[in-house]
């Protein structure tokens, strides 16, 4: 059914939810793939450099939150490739999406209510609204 999965991760456990999905769903056609793509926020980013003394801490925190949503596809034995980009997370996502053409994409919804939301936004619903391929959310 699905062959190219594009899966939004941050390492939450939204996030991990998700990839389970994707995971699940890859599984259904032996050759589907899983782009776990990971976007590091340009503001975040400058925070944690200023905040920690150690860029090397840095990078091995990112790579211990984003390994178990690695683990996931490797156990449920699905090929997969994890993609970093640099930027604001909604528009980065959509357009690497848009730009290659993924049967579908899954994202972990952040749980926001109604009212954070309306106020807010979200990235999950950014990219459900502009991205082209169908969108899984996942709660």
């Amino acid at each position: 059914m699905y062959k190219r999965i594009l899966i939004a991760v941050d390492g939450s456990e939204n996030s991990q939810r998700a990839a389970l999905h994707a995971a699940k769903l890859a599984i259904t056609n032996s050759n589907a793939s899983i782009t776990a793509l990971y976007v590091l926020n340009y503001d975040r980013t400058r925070t944690d450099v200023l905040l920690d003394a150690d860029i090397a801490d840095l990078h091995l925190r990112r790579k211990e939150r984003i390994e178990p949503i690695l683990d996931i596809f490797i156990k449920h034995q699905v090929k997969h490739e994890l993609v970093i980009r640099h930027g604001e997370p909604g528009p980065t996502i959509i357009a690497y999406a848009n730009e290659n053409k993924y049967d579908l994409v899954v994202i972990g919804s952040r749980g926001l209510n109604s009212f954070q939301e309306m106020l807010l936004g979200s990235v999950s619903h950014k990219v459900a609204k502009r991205v082209i391929a169908p969108v899984l959310i996942v709660k």
